[in-house]
Formats: C-alpha cells, structure tokens, sequence
C-alpha cells in the first residue's frame, strides 16, 4: 500500500522561507513531484525529481527560488522553499508516479501521470 504524508507547511512572510518534507512508503525510486493548488485554480506541477536524484524539474515561476531533493534511504521528499512570494500560498501536495517509472519526461507537469498523493500542507504567505 503506498502511502504519502505531507508536513512542513506553515506561515511565511513574503522573502521567508519555509521547507516541506514527505514521508513515502509503499514504493520506491519513482519519479516523484510536488504541486500546489490555489484555490479557486488549478493544481499545478512546482518541482519534479527522477528516482535517482539525477535530475530536477521546476516550473518557470519557482526556478531559483525552490530546491527538490530525496532520499531514498529514508524514502523522503524535501521542497526547500527560499524567497517566498504572496502568490505561493496554496496547498502542497506530494505525488508519486506508478511503481518502476523514474523518469517522466516533460509529463511531469501533468497531474493525471501520478498514482498517489499526499493530503496536503498548506502554505500561507504573507506581504
């Protein structure tokens, strides 16, 4: 049973930085990713990362402001948060694609290519 528990969320003010952390059980060394939903809009793909660590993927709006890292010993996701910015609140959801995909190519982006999701950590930031 694969299982992803999400925590780390908080308040920020605006250039703060906050890190989220997912604990993952049930699989391992598949393309992983986080992503946000604002509400009222649509859940977006922020950062994806191959089963290796080997590489990152980020969406254009969080480039050089968040960092995706793993380990694979303690089968854990991280998005270090750097910078924030009022339009970063929303609520944060870890995402893992099926059992023995590690890469996902440019699809990362594309909610319908994981299997399972966490619950959510919200993330408020404020100005």
């Amino acid at each position: 049973q694969v299982q992803l528990a999400e925590s780390g969320g908080g308040s920020a003010q605006s250039g703060g930085s906050l890190t989220l952390s997912c604990a993952v059980s049930g699989v391992l060394g598949t393309y992983m990713a986080w992503f946000r939903q604002a509400p009222g809009k649509e859940r977006e793909g922020v950062a994806g990362i191959t089963g290796t660590g080997s590489r990152s993927d980020y969406a254009d709006s969080v480039k050089g402001r968040f960092s995706i890292s793993r380990d694979n010993g303690k089968n854990t996701l991280s998005l270090q948060m750097n910078n924030l910015k009022p339009e970063d609140t929303a609520t944060y959801y870890c995402a893992t694609a099926p059992s023995l995909l590690s890469d996902i190519g440019e699809s990362w982006r594309e909610s319908r290519q994981y299997w399972y999701w966490g619950q959510g950590t919200q993330v408020t930031v404020s100005s």
